[in-house]
């Protein structure tokens, strides 16, 4: 990948974050079923991980 091509997914994996905890603040509120969206964050912060040290190689 490029570094533009990291840097567009990385800005696609924190869109994504930030959606996801919303939508885990409203079932929080309304007393749902959070652990989906809470294993969902944790996978999205091993790929937003990934992809800043995949970055950090390039410069």
């Amino acid at each position: 990948m490029t570094k533009k091509e990291l840097e567009n997914k990385l800005d696609e994996l924190k869109s994504d974050y930030v959606r996801i905890q919303s939508d885990l603040d409203k079932l929080v509120y309304v007393r749902g079923r959070a652990s989906s969206a809470e294993e969902q964050l944790i996978r999205l912060e091993g790929e937003i991980a990934e992809v800043r040290k995949q970055l950090k190689e390039f410069e």
